[in-house]
């Protein structure tokens, strides 16, 4: 159904008051939005947390959420109160809000009121503040407010409480298992145990013992009995970490006890029920595995059944300032360590390779080397200094303004003139994808003859 379908009914015909009534019967944080965006009434728990509203009827959600001057959606945003209106149905999407205490993500979840006729009258919204990650800086958990770090949480807050299988695929060092306990910590299994298998480096005749447990004297040297990682996962989650790095021999043991939920000790003839919450995570491209047949298919489609991109440091600049602070906090907790201003342009211009986990090893040098409070440019590690563009200056008046074209096209030649690796990592440096790097690189070919 198209807006225009759903009309607002006159004003008089809302009572505020009754639905303040209703909006406090609501377990969560509630206002009640009119068609045009205008909070029409809110509840005790709203207030408590985000304050009395000073204009009721006049204020619209939008100025109070994110101080913006049109609907979120003319912001570049989702906005979940234009999607039910066009629905008529409930939506629900992730934003980051200005609250009392700063900016915080929410999950936001509209629901539309009808009339006895089916229009919609007026809106209920509710405001869960996310406990997944934090937008502030923070002594442990996730951190972050950039676009990609946004997606990737309303993600996790989705698939959070059910039982579905995730798959978290990304470079390494983004923070794979951060987000495997952040997940397994919003389940309801949250009581139990995350049982985390490092799958890199599993032989054959340790695969069974170490999933499976082994009886006492099943084999030379088991002297007695040892309960498997999989057992010990039971009612919570079983982390397997680089998945992808699973013999081809070996997965297919993976797949017979994701099938039957159940196993044998070795040396047992008991079958064992299995009761876990499947967590997987890979560096490498499964898909791609597939298609080379280094990965079973009827596997991946097992542990693929939720995908989650954890994202490049690249791919979120937006959260370096706050990603240093709450690292310098786990590195030198009894420590207030700042980072001067000009070191934090230096890492700003830097591409990370090795992502999170480069930049928290870069701060733990830089800690040791700082003998006071401030973490200067030159604490940094000296190999920092040549792999750094210098910061773009505005063209002056003598110089000419070049098209993007032109811009990215000597841009490219001076990054071929020092880039010694592969293709496909200059590819991930640039955000681009290896057919689009191979494709420019063309061009210029073309453009020198």
């Amino acid at each position: 159904m198209t807006q225009n379908h759903y009309r607002m009914k006159a004003q008089p015909h809302i009572n505020t008051a009754e639905i303040a009534e209703l909006l406090d019967c609501v377990d969560a944080p509630a206002i009640a939005l009119s068609i045009d965006y205008r909070v029409l009434a809110s509840n005790s728990r709203y207030r408590a947390i985000y304050g009395d509203l000073t204009r009721p009827g006049h204020s619209r959600c939008y100025e109070i959420s994110h101080r913006y001057n049109v609907p979120c959606d003319q912001a570049g945003e989702s906005c979940p109160l234009k999607a039910s209106l066009e629905s008529g149905q409930t939506q629900r999407v992730l934003h980051l809000h200005h609250t009392p205490r700063g900016r915080e993500h929410v999950d936001v979840e509209t629901r539309p009121v009808h009339d006895k006729q089916g229009e919609i009258i007026y809106f209920i919204e509710m405001l869960r503040q996310s406990k997944v990650a934090s937008s502030r800086p923070a002594k442990e958990g996730l951190v972050g407010v950039s676009a990609a770090f946004t997606r990737m949480l309303e993600l996790i807050e989705r698939v959070a409480p059910r039982e579905t299988a995730v798959l978290l695929q990304g470079e390494s060092g983004t923070g794979k298992e951060l987000v495997a306990r952040a997940i397994h910590e919003a389940s309801p299994r949250a009581k139990a145990a995350i049982i985390q298998v490092e799958c890199s480096g599993l032989t054959e005749t340790l695969f069974e013992s170490e999933l499976f447990g082994h009886e006492k004297g099943a084999f030379t040297g088991a002297l007695t009995k040892k309960i498997g990682l999989v057992e010990a996962a039971q009612g919570g989650t079983l982390f397997l970490d680089e998945v992808g790095d699973i013999p081809l021999n070996l997965q297919v043991k993976l797949l017979r006890l994701l099938e039957t939920r159940t196993f044998r000790r070795v040396g047992s003839t008991e079958t064992v029920q299995a009761d876990f919450r499947l967590v997987c995570a890979s560096h490498r491209d499964l898909r791609e595995m597939v298609a080379a047949g280094a990965f079973r298919e009827d596997l991946f489609y097992r542990i693929n059944a939720f995908p989650i991109h954890a994202p490049a440091l690249r791919e979120c600049t937006a959260d370096l300032p706050l990603l240093v602070e709450s690292l310098l906090r786990r590195v030198e907790p009894a420590r207030s360590l700042k980072l001067h201003r000009e070191a934090l342009a230096i890492l700003e211009r830097y591409s990370f390779p090795g992502n999170i986990r480069e930049l928290r090893n870069i701060l733990e040098f830089a800690s040791v080397m700082a003998d006071d409070g401030t973490i200067l440019p030159r604490h940094l590690p000296h190999y920092l200094m040549g792999k750094v563009e210098p910061p773009l200056s505005p063209p002056t008046e003598s110089e000419a303004i070049l098209p993007l074209e032109e811009v990215e096209r000597q841009y490219l030649q001076r990054v071929l003139a020092t880039f010694s690796g592969e293709k496909k990592q200059l590819a991930q440096l640039l955000g681009v994808s290896e057919r689009t790097l191979y494709r420019k690189l063309q061009g210029l070919r073309e453009e020198s003859r």
